[in-house]
């Protein structure tokens, strides 16, 4: 174990390994404690999916930002991490549902998104396995540069290149407590020893409330499990990732053929539960076939859990605590940290090195829970 590093990330996913790269990259002195093994939490248990089409500026912008070092990630790093842009499809089903969405479209618009509203005509055309009638659209939102990569590979190629960069990663190191001096971060304390340090940085996922607990910080985050399956190996169907904000449900058919997409069961709590359930398979059988009737004679092959680390209005908590100096929050990504995690790494690289600050950390910071500045992000699913 080494005695010292600059910044301390608690977390070994994507965003973790995202920042550790852009760190050493810079000449930080690096070190990275993940309890399990890297991307074991949120990040490999994913739909996979990167889309742009969001109802807030800040998620938005983020997303479209990521996409664009997304594109050259894998020349970047020196490892293929699958990257597909087949757009992703968003269903409409009713005209409360449409006003939203235009707003939504106009917004992404003025970002520079290549979105656009299509019809249900247009939805076939992009999607042809769909049932217009089953899935009940009246339209749908269409952006081509979304798509999907492999958060495994993605992870993977972050830690390898930070690694060769000087980064120390330690998995199967658990942090236990973090020791504070004259209200800054000092030593972090793990069950393999003690490290001092400036810097750390909480990306620990639905652990992160442990984290945050150590240093006496609350955090207004909550565990919710979502169920995920992946079918056996198909010939290409289609590109687009299919989702739908009423119905809860999304769905892709990945690089290898298998279909991956999940849907929330009736019976969706709060809670730490990983048991898989019959009831997921059920709804999300019932309603993916009502979607693509094709579909209907294919077999299910797998079926896993994950967690969303989710936050009271579905955006992440990002940047330095105002009262703590040195401890950086990086969670509450609510279901879409993988997407977003190129421009966050390379933002909070930025606060950490330079002391840069944006408009988007000053709106995703803690406090905005305590100065009720919040705005909810309405286009999630389940």
């Amino acid at each position: 174990m080494i005695k010292k590093a600059d910044v301390v990330i608690v977390g070994g996913g994507v965003n973790g390994c995202g920042l550790a790269y852009n760190l050493s990259k810079r000449g930080v002195d690096v070190a990275v404690f993940e309890k399990n093994y890297l991307s074991s939490g949120a990040t490999g248990s994913c739909g996979a999916g990167i889309r742009q089409q969001w109802s807030t500026h800040e998620n938005a912008e983020l997303a479209m930002k990521s996409v664009k070092i997304f594109e050259k990630l894998s020349n970047e790093l020196g490892d293929d991490i699958e990257l597909r842009q087949g757009g992703y499809l968003i269903a409409v089903h009713d005209k409360e549902e449409l006003l939203q969405l235009e707003k939504n479209v106009e917004m992404q618009k003025s970002l520079g998104i290549p979105v656009k509203i299509i019809s249900t005509k247009e939805i076939i055309e992009v999607v042809p396995i769909l049932d217009i009638k089953g899935m009940n659209a009246i339209a749908a939102t269409f952006c081509p540069t979304d798509g999907h990569a492999n958060p495994f590979k993605t992870t993977f190629a972050y830690a390898n290149a930070a690694r060769k960069y000087g980064a120390n990663i330690f998995t199967h190191t658990t942090v236990t407590d973090i020791k504070t001096k004259n209200k800054k971060v000092s030593e972090v304390i793990t069950d393999k020893g003690i490290i001092k340090t400036d810097f750390v940085v909480n990306a620990a996922g639905i652990s992160s409330e442990e984290i945050c607990d150590m240093v006496g910080i609350k955090i207004p985050t909550k565990p919710v499990r979502k169920e995920i399956m992946a079918t056996e190996r198909l010939q290409p169907l289609f590109k687009a990732m299919v989702i739908s904000f009423k119905d809860g449900i999304y769905f892709s058919q990945q690089h290898e053929g298998q279909i991956v997409g999940g849907i929330p069961i009736p019976e969706q709590k709060y809670g730490y539960k990983t048991a898989p359930t019959v009831s997921f398979l059920q709804h999300m059988s019932k309603t993916l076939t009502r979607y693509a009737p094709v579909l209907k004679h294919i077999n299910m092959l797998r079926h896993w859990t994950g967690f969303y680390d989710v936050t009271p209005d579905a955006r992440p908590i990002l940047g330095e605590t105002k009262d703590l100096k040195g401890f950086i929050h990086c969670h509450g990504f609510s279901g879409h940290g993988f997407m977003i995690s190129p421009m966050v790494s390379k933002i909070l690289c930025e606060y950490i090195v330079e002391g840069k600050t944006s408009d988007i950390l000053e709106s995703l910071s803690l406090t905005r829970f305590k100065d009720k500045k919040i705005e909810h992000e309405m286009a999630v699913v389940g």
